[in-house]
């Protein structure tokens, strides 16, 4: 935990720094363009430099505020230390994780009889582009997952826009049942080897990256490192 706790730090120093380098380029940029229009049209330009100082601006803040989007995929029978904690890391990481419901109830049953109520609905934010889409495990959410039409579609979507899709335990059977990423790198819950090992290119490995854009992970997310957990999103 301080480990997990050292690294969320660094991140977010990290985060400090190109905001602040990014403000000074604004700024200078501002200068620049307040030095020009001084030289150019002289006193009779106050509307023009108004106007460029509020693009500057507007442009820094738009830049500024532009963070990482994660959707958390939930159905009844979902593993919620594998939600919980997802959400709780990238969070703490300065990533806006959506959790979403495909049941059209606002609070999913999870495997442990855990209650999470989710902050949308899926046909509320299908349309909506997202950094990262992500599948908790669990077997009764892992089959409910596989079986939904609206999951299968975002996924391929995210798959043909050449974002991030992760899946975590039993749910890397979910990415089969919609065709998602055939022959590319995979691992999963052991007993969820059979159904994956003649699609994919299944490894043993606790955490399982193919690319940039697919993050495949073992067990429970108390057994994978919240340095690989990021990395696709950093």
């Amino acid at each position: 935990l301080y480990y997990i706790y050292i690294c969320i730090q660094l991140y977010k120093i990290h985060a400090y720094i190109n905001y602040f380098l990014t403000r000074i380029y604004f700024i200078r940029l501002y200068l620049f363009q307040l030095m020009v229009h001084v030289r150019i049209r002289g006193s009779t330009t106050s509307t023009k430099l108004l106007s460029s100082f509020y693009l500057s601006k507007k442009l820094f803040t738009t830049f500024a505020m532009a963070k990482k989007t994660a959707i958390l995929l939930m159905a009844d029978g979902a593993e919620e230390m594998e939600a919980v904690i997802t959400a709780d890391v990238l969070r703490r990481a300065g990533i806006d994780v959506t959790i979403a419901s495909i049941t059209g109830n606002d609070c999913i049953k999870c495997s442990r009889d855990v209650k999470i109520c989710a902050d949308t609905q899926l046909d509320a934010v299908k349309n909506n582009s997202f950094d990262a889409v992500i599948l908790p495990g669990g077997l009764g959410g892992s089959k409910a997952l596989a079986s939904s039409k609206e999951v299968g579609e975002l996924l391929k979507k995210q798959e043909s826009e050449g974002r991030v899709i992760a899946a975590i335990c039993a749910a890397p059977t979910a990415l089969k049942a919609h065709g998602i990423a055939p022959g590319k790198q995979v691992t999963s819950y052991p007993a969820m080897k059979d159904q994956l090992v003649n699609y994919y290119k299944y490894l043993e490995d606790i955490v399982v990256t193919d690319g940039e854009n697919y993050l495949i992970i073992l067990g429970t997310l108390s057994r994978a490192e919240d340095r690989r957990l990021r990395m696709p999103l950093d």
